[in-house]
Parts: C-alpha cells; structure tokens; sequence
C-alpha cells in the first residue's frame, strides 16, 4: 500500500471585527520566522518558538490592541493551532509525544505534549502582572487557545523561579523543543493501538 506524504507547509488565514491574521509554516524547517503581532513581547516568544521547533513561521497581525492585547494573543494562538492541526494531522510515521526542560537563570520550566488531536491543558506558571506593557494572564489564553485549536495535550509547568520574563520564554522554549522532538519522523506508522489519531 502506497502512502501519501502529507505536506508539511500551510497557511492559514483569520479575519474578524477585532483582528486580521496571517500564519504561515513549514513544519521542518531551519527555525526562520517573520513575525509582526503588534504585540511586541509575543513577537521574542514566537521568534524564539520558531528558533527552537526548527518551524519556519511567518505570523502577521492587525489587531485592536488599541484596547488591550487580548484579541490579537488569543486569535494567533487559535490560527497557530489551525495551522499546525493542517501539517500533523492525521499522526503518522512520527514519535506524537514530546518533553523538554528549559532553564533561564534561576527559572526552570518543563513541557509535555501529545499529539493525540485531543484538547487538554494543563498550564501552571506562577505569574501576574505585567512584563513591560504585556499582560501576562495573556499567556495562558495563548496556549489555551494553541491547545483546543490544534488540538493537543500540553502540559506547561514551573519546576522554580520567580523572573516572569524568565518563566514566561523557558515555557515557550520548552514547548518548541517538545514539538522538535514529538514531530521527529519515524517508520511506526500511526503511533496508536487505536489505528488512528
């Protein structure tokens, strides 16, 4: 039985009253991205996400950040989701499970994936407040909306620290590695005794 490759490159596009977005990807890449959110800290965390998955990520958004950050973080974390849903769905010939920790300074941050086109997170970072002008409530509604949109299940925990900056980019670090080594080609086949994910 012959078996198509799937393709590895997407774009996906979302346009709404509070946001316009643009993303597009390639799944095994080098780690190259064009990013401009609008919201310059998510900017450093999907930079450094891409640098990391080794995904080549082009993200564009014009938002209502006018009045807060909150529609655009929360929209490109749903087209994020959409866009790798396109490249690794359905699971075939690849590992499905992924985990890293990432230190930065005095924090540590551990991230655990499955690719089982099931939603489930579980999202446990100590932080409030604000990093510069970025809320960071808004993190968690990122990868909330990453997480049901992709669907996965990622759990994203704080092991120690206290710098929200620190806590908030190892998370994202720790998540690009994770999908670096969950999407890792194999010849399995689907890596389910379901027959299919």
């Amino acid at each position: 039985m012959i078996q198509m490759m799937q393709e590895s490159n997407t774009e996906v596009r979302r346009e709404t009253q509070e946001t316009k977005i643009r993303v597009n990807l390639e799944l095994y890449g080098t780690g190259i991205s064009k990013i401009n959110t609008g919201v310059p800290f998510l900017d450093h965390m999907l930079i450094s996400f891409a640098k990391h998955s080794h995904i080549d990520l082009e993200v564009e958004c014009v938002g209502d950040t006018h009045i807060d950050d909150h529609h655009s973080v929360e929209d490109i974390g749903i087209v994020l989701g959409q866009a790798l849903n396109k490249v690794i769905y359905p699971v075939n010939d690849i590992e499905r499970f992924g985990s890293a920790t990432i230190l930065m300074d005095e924090a540590s941050v551990s991230c655990d994936i499955d690719l089982s086109n099931r939603a489930y997170l579980v999202f446990e970072l100590p932080i409030e407040g604000k990093v510069g002008n970025f809320d960071v409530e808004l993190v968690e509604e990122f990868f909330k909306a990453l997480t049901f949109n992709m669907p996965l299940t990622l759990h994203l925990v704080a092991n120690r620290g206290h710098n929200k900056h620190h806590l908030i980019e190892a998370s994202f670090k720790a998540l690009a590695l994770s999908f670096r080594r969950a999407v890792s080609k194999n010849n399995s086949g689907t890596p389910s005794t379901k027959g299919m994910l």
